[in-house]
This record gives structure tokens, C-alpha cells and sequence, in this order.
């Protein structure tokens, strides 16, 4: 079985390889790669990247490209309507937001994404068989310490 599946994200089979990138070895011989052990720079990393995704033109109205006339009987072909980095995205922003320090860039991003691209994001998540999560989602992120940015520049 090899390490890696193929695919947009990386899934690792063997718990030994991810023993070998936490192990002293790889601290002292390959300090290069240090940074691999710093989670907040990777977090703040993917949250910026979902963010940008979903504040893109790739998160949009219609996303599963239905026809209105359709919709009752509609066999949604979902991989092929919308992108790996979209459906990732809409699923994992607040996990990696959540863990990531906030900034200006990462705020305005989700204060965005919350205004307006819910709507778009809401149907992805639906369209992916993900609605049941939506729920758990924003609550995580009502509590976040950007979210809460968010919630108080309204008040200003």
C-alpha cells in the first residue's frame, strides 16, 4: 500500500511516516524543513487559502448548474460542477480558521465570505452532502476569535 493516496489532498496510510516528520531525526537532519512543525504559519496558511477560494468568482450562484425546471429531478454530477478546492473549502475554512491567529486580511476575508457568499456556500454544502454540517460549522465559528472580529466591527 503506498504512503499517499493520489488526489487533491494528501492522506497518509502508514502512521510511520507521520512519526518519521515529528521524530528527532527529523529535527536534527533535516532542520531545513522545520517549519513543517510550526501548525499555526500551516493553519493560518489553509485558512487564507479556503478563504480565498470561497471569496472568488469559484464560489458563485448555481453552483450544481441546474436549470430551474430541473431541480425536482435533478442528478447532480457534484465533482464535475464544483472544484476540490471549493468543496475542501467550504468544508474545512472554520477548522483552519479557528486554529490560525487572526489579522486584518483573514477578517475582511470571512466578513466577505459570511455577507456574501453565504448563500453560495450554503449550496455547496448541500449539493456535496454536507448540509447536516452546516449547523456545527457556524457555531464553531460564531465562537472564533475572527468571527467575533467580525460581529464587532458591525457595531462601529
Amino acid at each position: 500500500m503506498s504512503v499517499l493516496d493520489s488526489g487533491p489532498v494528501l492522506y497518509f496510510h502508514h502512521r510511520s511516516f507521520e512519526d518519521f516528520l515529528l521524530s528527532h531525526y527529523f529535527r536534527r537532519k533535516l532542520h531545513k524543513l522545520f517549519d513543517i512543525w510550526n501548525r499555526e504559519l500551516h493553519e493560518c496558511q489553509l485558512a487564507l487559502l479556503c478563504l480565498k477560494a470561497m471569496v472568488s468568482s469559484e464560489l458563485h450562484f448555481n453552483m450544481g448548474n441546474l436549470d430551474s425546471s430541473s431541480i425536482k429531478n435533478a442528478d447532480i454530477d457534484v465533482k464535475s460542477t464544483i472544484s476540490p478546492l471549493i468543496s475542501y473549502s467550504c468544508l474545512f475554512w472554520v477548522d483552519h480558521v479557528t486554529q490560525a491567529p487572526s489579522d486584518e486580511k483573514m477578517v475582511k476575508a470571512v466578513q466577505f465570505v459570511m455577507y456574501e457568499k453565504l448563500l453560495f456556500w450554503l449550496e455547496v454544502m448541500s449539493l456535496t452532502g454536507n448540509v447536516h454540517k452546516v449547523y456545527l460549522i457556524l457555531r464553531r465559528a460564531a465562537i472564533s476569535q475572527v468571527c467575533l472580529q467580525v460581529i464587532s466591527l458591525q457595531h462601529i
